[in-house]
């Protein structure tokens, strides 16, 4: 009897190659419905702004290599 990970890694092969890679995907994403509501919590997560944005992306960037120079 094949394991979980080998039926599941089989199935992706067999409809990667029918379906192609891109269709095989959105075939999987049709059964990951998910819940909540995104459009209104994002609003709780996003930054309101651009500049918000960048200075995250700015401090993260900087974090990140302090922690590789140590």
């Amino acid at each position: 009897m094949k394991t979980i990970s080998e039926v599941r890694k089989e199935g992706i092969q067999a409809l990667t190659k029918t379906l192609g890679p891109v269709d095989m995907a959105r075939f999987i994403q049709s059964f990951e419905t998910g819940s909540g509501d995104y459009t209104k919590e994002r609003q709780e997560w996003l930054p309101d702004n651009l500049n918000a944005i960048k200075s995250d992306l700015l401090e993260r960037e900087k974090k990140r290599k302090t922690r590789k120079q140590n």
